[in-house]
């Protein structure tokens, strides 16, 4: 079940909102795990045994990790209870998202001797690149003694699987909602904003994203080999607001509804086109993925408190790792790596002369950010290869100069690019917080819900892109 889906919106939803707001206040956390844990089923079956699995190995952890009935347990003891804790945490990631990967990389080592492993055919269960790093951080917060151990497994069980985050984020750390999950103010007002938080995150998702997404599918459909150059930079160009809209949109509804339950959930999304460098791109583009490879990776290594070459050692590793995350693929890590060059680069010579210019930064971004999503999108490298070679005809046959690809496409979705462009840039949510609350906003609002409701019924079932990270 996702949340831009006739079931979640006329049925999910409104069930549990009603049954969380007549609930007395020490009973609504046990709301939200109930209604989590049917969200969760409804869309993975049986893997909520392993997320239930998860919330109580790791709240059995964070009380050791804290001491708690040990006042003279030591240090070391602490550690190894922490590493312990990582170790079966990460160890589930690694078997459900990355045993496939790692046994058809390792069939090609063998296969020199005759020899093959069958894949294991794992199931990705929804959201456990999520929720697996949120347990992470909140043992290393705990070890760290930066926030207190949880003392109720109910409320650790709402700050794992509540619902509007699990699937596909944001990333919140256990300190950042400590003080919603023990007592938190519900009101009008909040419900409100909440709402209308909600439906802009709908309409970016059903009237943007899945609309974008027709334009990207229409590339494997004619085949790579086969588009125009023109046409490929389109496509390209139309998946960058395809999954920024989709993503995007799943985030502000994550917020919303965790604004109509009392909860204040990290914005996640800062207008990453609008960026100057693609440094500033990533610290806009998933925010909360970023702080948390900051937080427990790049900063515990040094950060750039170092010598030159631990700095290139620490982007290397967390962008390596940003790759990996994303997917068991080696699309997926050359597109961290790509980030990684990009990003030393721009650090190490070009930064200085990017910020001195106005315009030129903003073009460089736009420019080569589609880019690294086509790196991203095609899991094949080969196709990889193909598409380049049609953004770059350099020396090509005379098919890669046929434009007629380009303008029927064109043709089709030039209103929705421009839409796309200006909901990107920032003075269209400027705009927005200064008038929200005018009763034409609210029209407007009403209208993007009934379109959006539109649209969700009469197309078949798009499911958000992040879902299977």
């Amino acid at each position: 079940m996702v949340f831009s889906s006739i079931d979640f919106l006329f049925r999910f939803l409104p069930i549990f909102l009603i049954g969380y707001y007549i609930a007395p206040k020490s009973y609504k956390n046990l709301i939200i795990i109930i209604g989590s844990l049917i969200f969760y089923a409804w869309g993975d079956g049986w893997y909520t045994l392993l997320l239930l699995l998860s919330v109580f190995v790791n709240f059995i952890f964070g009380k050791l990790i804290a001491g708690h009935g040990q006042p003279n347990q030591t240090r070391k003891a602490r550690l190894i209870f922490l590493w312990t804790a990582i170790a079966f945490d990460f160890g589930l990631l690694i078997l459900f998202k990355y045993t496939d990967f790692l046994i058809e990389n390792l069939n090609l080592i063998i296969k020199i001797f005759g020899a093959q492993i069958p894949a294991a055919h794992m199931h990705l269960p929804l959201g456990i690149s999520y929720f697996t790093f949120m347990v992470v951080s909140y043992q290393v917060d705990v070890y760290r003694r930066d926030i207190s151990a949880a003392n109720n497994i109910v409320t650790f069980g709402t700050y794992v699987a509540m619902f509007p985050k699990l699937i596909s984020g944001p990333i919140t750390a256990y300190g950042e909602l400590s003080q919603d999950l023990r007592r938190r103010n519900i009101s009008i007002a909040n419900i409100e904003e909440g709402l209308q938080t909600f439906i802009i995150g709908l309409g970016a998702k059903a009237l943007l994203a899945d609309n974008m997404s027709t334009l990207w599918a229409g590339m494997s459909r004619y085949g790579y080999e086969s588009i125009s150059c023109p046409y490929a930079w389109l496509g390209a160009v139309g998946y960058s607001f395809q999954l920024y809209f989709d993503f995007f949109g799943y985030s502000l509804m994550a917020i919303g509804i965790g604004t109509m339950l009392g909860f204040k959930i990290p914005k996640n999304f800062d207008h990453p086109y609008a960026s100057s460098s693609i440094s500033e791109f990533w610290r806009r583009w998933h925010i909360t993925l970023g702080i948390w490879f900051k937080k427990y990776i790049y900063f515990p290594l040094g950060g750039s408190r170092c010598s030159t070459l631990k700095i290139v050692r620490n982007t290397f590793l967390v962008w390596a790792f940003t790759g990996l995350w994303h997917g068991a693929s080696w699309n997926f890590v050359l597109w961290g790596l790509i980030f990684f060059g990009l990003i030393m680069l721009e650090r190490f010579c070009i930064g200085k002369y990017l910020a001195r210019t106005h315009v030129l930064k903003h073009i460089y971004v736009c420019i080569l950010i589609p880019l690294t999503w086509v790196v991203f999108a095609l899991r094949d490298m080969g196709d990889i290869g193909v598409y380049f070679s049609r953004l770059f005809p350099f020396g090509g046959s005379p098919d890669f100069v046929t434009t007629r690809d380009f303008w029927n496409a064109l043709g089709s979705y030039w209103k929705l690019l421009i839409v796309c462009v200006v909901c990107c840039l920032p003075i269209t949510e400027k705009m927005y917080k200064k008038y929200k609350d005018n009763i034409i906003i609210k029209i407007v609002l009403i209208a993007i819900f009934v379109a959006s409701v539109i649209v969700i019924h009469t197309s078949t079932n798009n499911p958000f892109m992040y879902s299977r990270f």
